[in-house]
């Protein structure tokens, strides 16, 4: 498909030179051939103030959430090794509790 649109687009280059007058504008950057194209140019200054702008305004735009009770407690260091532990801790009494019951091996 690429290749297609390049072979056709250097068929029209060979047939047409002036194909490469109207689109060199567009594909280098370079000044418009024709007097009713804008391509506006903006300044350093220009683009700095721009993001300012956006930078104000994303932060007013974010809205500040706050953290659920039930995560701010477990949000600590120490919180967490508990939890750890605690978890730990309900796996084992569910394997013990819960696991396979022993056969007693003497008697058949």
């Amino acid at each position: 498909m690429l290749n297609a649109d390049y072979d056709a687009l250097l068929g029209e280059l060979q047939s047409d030179p002036n194909v490469l007058k109207r689109i060199a504008p567009a594909t280098l950057g370079t000044e418009p051939a024709e007097p009713n194209t804008v391509y506006p140019k903006a300044s350093d200054e220009q683009l700095a103030a721009a993001r300012r702008a956006l930078a104000k305004d994303m932060e007013r735009q974010l809205p500040k959430t706050d953290m659920v009770d039930r995560l701010a407690r477990c949000s600590g260091p120490a919180e967490r090794i508990i939890l750890f532990l605690a978890g730990a801790f309900l796996i084992l009494i569910s394997f013990v509790c819960f696991g396979p019951a022993k056969q007693p091996s003497g008697e058949k």
